[in-house]
């Protein structure tokens, strides 16, 4: 399975840096073959939030095809504005098996109208703002995470661990999934 993790510059560390922890420690607890990557608009550095730089694998115009499409929050405004970086999700998300968004990374697949009508969730401080700048949405509150159909979205940053603990519990097992929280010395909020 290729996950491919959508990054851009002032993105929350966390967002990325957690699922990418869930997803690495459970291949290492099993023998399930995944290929985890992180794409940014071009294979160019970016600066994550705090200035923590990161070379992604891929830039979007060169990347293995996707099964999942995890997309980070941070300041996403300037993303919002991309034609090109929107224009991608919304094809990489129609073909994809999952998209999952953490945090404010929902404003970015939203934008591209496959969430609307369906049931997400963001940070909790970005409700407001996501309710109002998307009023198709069915915007979910004190939730960890929500899945609708392959939509599936969490709350802010930590959430994202969570929500990709409930991803390996559902692509693979509970029990690695369990093992992996316990490797992590998480206590898993489901």
């Amino acid at each position: 399975m290729n996950i491919g993790i959508y990054l851009y510059d002032d993105a929350e560390v966390l967002d990325f840096s957690g699922p990418f922890e869930v997803f690495n420690t459970a291949i290492r607890l099993s023998d399930i073959q995944w290929n985890i990557f992180f794409i940014a608009e071009k294979k160019a550095m970016i600066t994550a939030r705090g200035g923590l730089q990161l070379l992604p694998h891929y830039g979007i115009d060169q990347h293995p095809p996707l099964d999942l499409l995890f997309i980070v929050g941070g300041e996403h405004n300037d993303q919002l504005n991309k034609t090109n970086v929107i224009d991608w999700i919304g094809e990489q998300a129609s073909t994809t098996n999952y998209v999952a968004t953490v945090c404010t990374g929902a404003f970015l697949l939203a934008q591209t109208g496959l969430l609307d009508g369906r049931s997400v969730t963001t940070h909790w401080q970005d409700i407001c703002a996501l309710t109002n700048d998307f009023p198709a949405l069915n915007v979910m509150t004190g939730k960890r995470w929500v899945e609708d159909g392959k939509y599936i979205s969490s709350a802010g940053i930590s959430a994202g661990i969570d929500m990709s603990l409930h991803l390996v519990s559902r692509f693979v097992s509970q029990e690695l999934a369990n093992k992996t929280a316990k490797q992590m010395d998480y206590v898993w909020c489901r």
